[in-house]
């Protein structure tokens, strides 16, 4: 089944496996030849994957998508980081992908704030004023 891992800037992948694991929000599962269309949203994760020679491949994603559609499977993801050491993916890799994701729930929460105060600086100003106060 043809394999392709993309991010908006790369093709990072694009081979045939015969075999697929990956890993979203209720844990790990496989996809093998056949599947069934299917669509998830990928956990920061190492995907693995075996070619029809045997070998092992791994590739990190900061999440994503996967798609398996008319036999193809997809994924979309905002980083990825292939490599040949398992250990080194989940340990380097991935704990800088939670850290980017840590970071930017920070910012998103702060972001919010900032438009949660300009709003409420806006409304007060749009209140209408009570009779006889301040002429």
């Amino acid at each position: 089944m043809p394999l392709r891992i993309v991010t908006p800037l790369a093709v990072i992948v694009d081979q045939p496996a015969i075999r697929l694991r990956a890993a979203d929000a209720s844990g790990s599962f496989g996809i093998l030849p056949g599947h069934a269309d299917f669509l998830t949203r990928l956990a920061v994760s190492v995907v693995t994957w075996v070619t029809p020679d045997g070998a092992a491949h791994f590739c990190a994603v900061r999440g994503g998508a996967l798609t398996v559609r008319a036999g193809k499977v997809a994924i979309a993801t905002r980083e990825a980081v292939t490599g040949d050491d398992l250990d080194r993916l989940d340990r380097e890799v991935l704990s800088r992908f939670r850290a980017n994701l840590d970071e930017e729930r920070v910012e998103h929460v702060e972001t919010t704030r900032l438009q949660l105060h300009v709003m409420r600086q806006m409304l007060s100003r749009l209140q209408p004023k009570p009779r006889g106060a301040g002429h």
